[in-house]
């Protein structure tokens, strides 16, 4: 995001952000008692807050808040150290090497914390804007619920792993992914793996339930190494296909130049990267055929367990297989008046008449009452006689009445002033009185 952008949101969400008089005394240093100067330092947090979730960052930068997001004219606000400070010290916001290393094992994490409390102590004011990048909390567990949220939509069991790759784009980059794991990690939410085959490879144990995450298995270092080959894989895909696309179009211009040497061989190339493209796509459906596998697997390992501890519940209950399926019976009867209810709600179909239907009920209704007086209510027609016309329908209209004993008729024709078909029949349920 540019300070452009960001100075046209803040006059957006300040309208008196230009008033001299009030921008000056916004801008001035912290003084006198807390209560003095609460209201100011409110008006800054909330501004910083509302900026960065409106550009969806959650670090932010302490040279470029004061001398980009907040510059007027040359001048900055000599508060906006005071209010991340103050921010700092209420643990709305945070400092990158305050978090503990979700990379790292369990004693580095503890000797991460130890550091980040001693450091913590020592820190001022001045001291703060001078931090690379700082972490506005808030809006780091707001990024790691939208994480669990997407990873949710495309996985079915209670947990997912992802190449750490993956992780941080989906994070938006490396520190932000960095952050987010490790809140995670903090909230037991999530879990670094890595397995060496060829390469380093790395992932991440992500719970998507409200249960923690579960200790890392064998199965899901496999899982691991056969996402990270499908991401590969995958990749090989897209090279190939652009390779493709770039010896069509030489070919093509080689072509249209005469040159029929060179744009053979590069008609060759594109054979080559067909062929190619096949195998890859193969090997691809293969891996991708393991996971589904898996993934099956392991909703059937769930449903089995779900079925297991519903049995070992009946049995400890003492609960009879009568009572099982009266409560089945009755789920049921519920669910059927749920569906009436919510069909019942649902709003009646709108009818769009176009102008021909229209036409055509008007013949029909020359043709029931054996009367031409109608034929000047087509609505193409010229507006001559218009008062012998508007007569001549009043007295068609109050002679005429629905059938009462038709059977069907809604209430939508009864108060219609029109004749209108009925669904189940395949002529006008009207007649002359």
């Amino acid at each position: 995001m540019d300070s452009k952008s960001v100075k046209e949101f803040i006059r957006k969400e300040v309208p008196d952000w230009d008033y001299e008089l009030i921008a000056t005394a916004r801008f001035k240093a912290f003084s006198g008692q807390k209560s003095d100067w609460e209201p100011k330092f409110q008006f800054w947090k909330n501004l910083i807050v509302k900026i960065a979730r409106h550009f969806g960052v959650f670090i932010i930068f302490p040279p470029q808040v004061k001398n980009e997001w907040f510059n007027r004219g040359g001048l900055t606000p000599l508060c906006i150290d005071h209010v991340l400070f103050i921010m700092y010290n209420e643990g709305e916001i945070t400092r990158i090497s305050d978090m503990v290393g979700p990379y790292s094992g369990r004693i580095t994490q503890l000797f991460y914390k130890v550091k980040s409390l001693m450091n913590r102590s020592t820190m001022s004011p001045e001291s703060i804007l001078l931090e690379d990048c700082l972490i506005l909390t808030t809006l780091l567990k707001e990024k790691a619920d939208e994480v669990i949220k997407c990873l949710s939509e495309s996985h079915w069991n209670s947990y997912c792993v992802v190449t750490r790759n993956k992780f941080e784009s989906m994070c938006g980059g490396q520190k932000e992914g960095y952050a987010v794991l490790s809140y995670l990690s903090g909230c037991r939410k999530g879990r670094y793996l890595s397995t060496t085959k060829k390469e380093l490879i790395e992932g991440i144990k992500v719970s998507l339930s409200s249960a923690v995450v579960s200790g890392v298995s064998s199965l899901d270092f496999d899982t691991l190494h056969l996402i990270w080959t499908q991401e590969k894989l995958q990749q090989q895909l897209n090279v190939i296909d652009r390779r493709w696309e770039m010896s069509r179009q030489s070919a093509l211009a080689l072509l249209k130049s005469g040159n029929k040497k060179l744009a053979l061989r590069h008609a060759k190339e594109m054979k080559l990267g067909t062929e190619n493209r096949e195998k890859c796509n193969s090997l691809l459906n293969r891996v991708e055929e393991v996971l589904s596998v898996i993934a099956n697997a392991e909703s059937t390992k769930q449903v089995t367990e779900a079925i297991q501890i519903g049995a070992q519940v009946i049995k400890e209950n003492k609960i009879s297989i009568e009572e099982v399926q009266l409560c089945l019976e009755e789920l049921e009867e519920s669910i059927d008046s749920q569906k009436q209810v919510e069909k019942a709600l649902e709003p009646a179909p709108s009818l769009d008449m176009e102008d021909e239907d229209i036409e055509e009920e008007f013949r029909k209704l020359e043709l029931e009452i054996g009367s031409g007086n109608l034929k000047d209510l087509n609505p193409e027609a010229g507006v001559s006689d218009s008062e012998g016309t508007d007569q001549s329908l009043a007295d068609v209209l109050l002679n005429l009445k629905l059938a009462d004993d038709a059977p069907g008729s809604g209430s939508a024709i009864q108060n219609s002033g029109l004749p209108a078909k009925n669904k189940e029949s395949n002529s006008p349920m009207l007649e002359a009185a």
